[in-house]
C-alpha cells in the first residue's frame, strides 16, 4: 500500500486517538485505516500501536517513528510548496467557527467577499457561544474574541473588540442617565450569562473601577440583549461592532462614555503555523487586512457619528 497515505494515516490517528475518528477526517472507512496502519507497521517491523476496544496509544517504537513520519510528511508538503502550489489559487474547503453576534455582525460578510475572490473554495461557517476543539470538531480556523488564549493554539491577532454602556432614549427619558458607575447599580443592566453577569469592569485613569449589577434578563446570546435595550428594558454593556449602528441612529446612547469597558482581542486561531493549506493562508491574510486596523471601521462609523455631537458641545459651553 502507499506509505506516504500510511504515514499520513498514522499521524491521524496518534493525533486523534481513535481509528473511527482518523477515518472521519481522511474520509476513509475504519477497516481501511486499519490496513494502512498493519501495512505502515509491517513495513517498519515494529509495532506502533496499543489498540483497546475504546482509543489507541502509541508504543515507545510508534512514539519514535511519529516524529519521524512527521518529518517526511512536512518535508513532502515544502516540496510541492517550492513546486508552485504556493503560487496557485485557494481552493478547497474550510471550516470556520465564531460566535453568533460577531459571524452575523462582521464575519459572514467578510467570508462572503473572500468566496467571491476566490470561486474555488467554500467555506462552513459554524456559529457557536462556546470554545470548541479544533481536533475534535475537525476545526481549520476559529475567530476568538478573548484576552485568554489557548497556549496549546496558534493565534494571529486581528483586531480589537471594544464595548460600550448604552440604553434606548426612552429607558434614560424615564430611570434618568447615570453619571457616575456607583448609580448603575441602582439600574436594570441586561447582562451576559457568562461574562459580566454580576459584576461590570470599567476603565477610567488608568484604573479599573468595578461595579455590581443585577438586572431582569440574563442571555449567553448579546443579539437578545441589544434586542431587550432597544426595548427599553435597562443599560447593556455591548460591543461596538454591534452596536455601531443603533448607536449611530439614534436608537441607543452611549453611557458614562469617560469608563470603558475592557477591550478584547479579536484573533484567529489554529492549529499550527507551519505547513498551512495555502487556502488557509489566504483566509488568514484576507481577515488580518480587513480588521487590522488601529481603529475598526465599525468603531470609525461611532466616532463619525459623535464627532459633530461633541463638536455642539464644545461650543455650548
Amino acid at each position: 500500500m502507499d506509505r506516504f497515505t500510511a504515514m499520513q494515516v498514522f499521524t491521524e490517528v496518534a493525533d486523534r486517538g481513535s481509528l473511527t475518528e482518523a477515518g472521519q477526517a481522511l474520509d476513509m472507512s475504519r477497516a481501511m485505516v486499519s490496513r494502512y496502519l498493519e501495512s505502515l507497521e509491517h513495513w517498519l517491523g515494529v509495532r506502533l500501536l496499543h489498540r483497546t476496544t475504546r482509543r489507541v496509544s502509541l508504543t515507545d517504537a510508534g512514539a519514535e517513528a511519529l516524529d519521524r513520519c512527521r518529518q517526511v510528511l512536512e518535508l513532502t508538503r515544502d516540496v510541492a510548496a517550492v513546486a508552485g502550489a504556493r503560487h496557485s489559487a485557494p481552493t478547497g474547503r474550510l471550516r470556520i467557527t465564531t460566535t453568533a453576534s460577531f459571524a452575523q455582525a462582521c464575519l459572514a460578510a467578510a467570508v462572503a467577499e473572500f468566496l467571491a475572490l476566490h470561486p474555488q473554495t467554500q467555506v462552513e461557517l459554524v456559529v457557536l457561544e462556546r470554545a470548541v476543539n479544533l481536533v475534535e470538531d475537525r476545526i481549520d480556523l476559529a475567530v476568538r474574541i478573548t484576552n485568554r488564549l489557548d497556549d496549546t493554539l496558534v493565534a494571529r491577532r486581528l483586531g480589537t473588540c471594544r464595548s460600550v454602556l448604552c440604553a434606548s432614549p426612552a429607558y434614560l427619558a424615564r430611570a434618568g442617565t447615570p453619571t457616575e458607575p456607583a448609580q448603575l447599580s441602582a439600574h436594570p443592566c441586561l447582562t451576559h450569562a457568562h461574562v459580566g453577569r454580576t459584576e461590570y469592569r470599567l476603565l477610567h485613569g488608568g484604573q479599573t473601577v468595578r461595579v455590581p449589577v443585577s438586572g431582569p434578563l440574563q442571555s449567553n446570546e448579546p443579539e437578545v440583549l441589544l434586542q431587550a435595550a432597544l426595548a427599553g428594558l435597562g443599560l447593556v454593556q455591548l460591543p461596538t461592532y454591534l452596536v455601531s449602528a443603533p448607536l449611530v441612529a439614534g436608537r441607543l446612547v452611549r453611557v458614562l462614555p469617560d469608563h470603558e469597558p475592557e477591550a478584547l482581542g479579536i484573533h484567529a486561531t489554529y492549529l499550527s503555523r507551519q505547513h498551512q493549506p495555502r487556502l488557509l493562508r489566504a483566509m488568514l491574510d484576507f481577515l488580518t487586512e480587513r480588521f487590522s486596523d488601529d481603529v475598526a471601521p465599525w468603531d470609525r462609523d461611532i466616532a463619525a457619528a459623535l464627532a459633530p455631537v461633541r463638536s455642539r458641545a464644545r461650543r455650548g459651553r
